[in-house]
């Protein structure tokens, strides 16, 4: 049997695992993410590896490698994950590298930023394949960003392409990481389900947690968001609509620095939400571009929620 390499996608909301088997997609599988800690979410990475191996048809001992993307700080030579509040438990460092390899037999795990590893699968094997300078930004419990720059992964010392961190409103909304006005505190699903609580509780109507209610959600989903603006509930439009005004400010900053070629939007809420969303991020980044004439196409991801599963496991050499 041919080896094969798994690729994970650790989000705060789901765990999805892709095994890649001669540059192509053999098996997948997807679970919630555990919000019980360390110990427990490590436990489900190795179960849904296993799982997504046997939907290839294979065994873990023709398991080469195993690359993950995580949210947050990674030092990549130690396997290790830190400040990454999205995750129960990842906010102290967490040797995530070693801990999934002993949990599968001691294969070799590779680890990197999840946004980092999805513009990667989308660079190499999806919509971003055509260029050399582009931005990956992926909205879903958080917000992060994969930059490359002349065809090059821009990885800095740890952090770059952080944009969810990228300041759209002086003193603005409380961000995950207990500062204001970031990009995340409008953009990502954490903070726009804290934003909607707060606005329940003052007295808005929104069906939004009925939504989640009867799905069985423990966290706002993508999906709940989308079905709630179908249903033209106002909370939910209102959301939405600061998504869009400050992913406009944010990206059209970026443009003005890096001059690029091509974003990239995806994450949960930018597969979900689909093109009427990127339009609409496109049409309000316009207005604050310095040159007009050399905007960068904003473009959805080709490999949809596997974007990255599928980098995870390219960064491990498959």
């Amino acid at each position: 049997m041919t080896s094969v390499t798994a690729g994970v996608d650790l989000g705060g909301t789901k765990i999805q695992a892709a095994i890649l088997r001669d540059r192509g997609v053999a098996g997948t599988a997807r679970v919630l993410t555990p919000q019980t800690g360390p110990a427990d979410v490590v436990s489900a990475i190795a179960g849904t590896v296993r799982t997504a191996l046997e939907a290839a048809g294979t065994s873990p001992g023709d398991l080469a490698a195993i690359g993950i993307g995580t949210p947050g700080e990674v030092d990549a030579s130690a396997g290790t994950v830190s400040h990454s509040p999205n995750v129960p438990g990842f906010e102290e460092r967490v040797a995530l590298g070693p801990l999934t390899s002993q949990a599968l037999g001691g294969v070799p795990v590779t680890l990197d930023n999840d946004v980092r590893v999805a513009i990667r699968g989308e660079h190499e094997r999806g919509a971003g394949r055509p260029y050399r300078n582009l931005l990956g930004v992926f909205c879903g419990t958080g917000v992060g960003g994969g930059l490359v720059l002349e065809g090059t992964l821009r990885v800095g010392r740890g952090a770059a392409g952080e944009i969810g961190h990228t300041i759209v409103k002086d003193g603005g909304r409380m961000c995950s990481d207990g500062r204001r006005g970031h990009l995340e505190a409008y953009a990502g699903r954490g903070r726009m389900e804290a934003r909607a609580r707060a606005l329940a509780k003052h007295g808005r109507k929104t069906i939004l947690f009925d939504l989640m209610q009867r799905r069985g959600r423990t966290s706002l989903s993508s999906g709940v968001i989308a079905t709630a603006m179908e249903k033209k509930d106002n909370v939910a439009v209102s959301l939405v609509d600061d998504a869009v005004w400050a992913l406009g400010i944010a990206l059209a900053s970026a443009q003005y620095l890096l001059d690029l070629e091509a974003i990239i939007i995806g994450g949960g809420l930018g597969d979900r939400l689909g093109q009427p969303f990127i339009d609409r991020i496109a049409a309000a980044m316009e207005p604050r571009l310095f040159v007009p004439d050399n905007r960068p196409k904003v473009l959805g991801t080709e490999l949809g929620d596997l974007s990255g599963a599928i980098g995870a496991a390219v960064l491990a050499g498959g």
